[in-house]
């Protein structure tokens, strides 16, 4: 059995557009587009209603507490999210997003509040304190 994983990044405006759910699956779509291999399978963390181009695929309840390939993924897709995230702070080091890698903490919150929104803020996630 061979495993392959790929994974997509979706932006901002395409989250505030369509939101998380919809975006996440947009992102695997896409991802499933870029692979040179058509795998027998696809596993997901939780996902139905998936386009996966007609390949099969499996949805698990907390797959990544009980696949570890899905274990896997989650973990690139975290260490992927905070390597960006420390990218973003060098760019807007007002909001700390080195420390919590744009997580609603409070100090992000704060953060937000005395500098308003920078453009990578999901404005659809902001609302509910701005």
């Amino acid at each position: 059995m061979q495993l392959l994983m790929v994974f997509g990044i979706i932006d901002e405006n395409v989250i505030d557009e369509i939101n998380i759910l919809e975006a996440t699956k947009t992102g695997l779509t896409t991802s499933i587009k870029e692979l040179s291999v058509k795998p027998d399978i696809i596993l997901v963390d939780a996902l139905k209603g998936i386009n996966t181009l007609g390949i099969p695929y499996k949805s698990i309840i907390k797959g990544d507490a009980l696949d570890y390939s899905i274990a896997a993924a989650s973990i690139i897709a975290k260490v992927t999210r905070d390597r960006i995230m420390l990218q973003y702070d060098k760019l807007y080091p007002e909001y700390g997003f080195a420390k919590h890698k744009g997580y609603g903490t409070a100090a992000h919150i704060q953060a937000i509040k005395e500098h308003g929104l920078c453009p990578i803020h999901r404005r659809s996630f902001c609302k509910n304190f701005i």
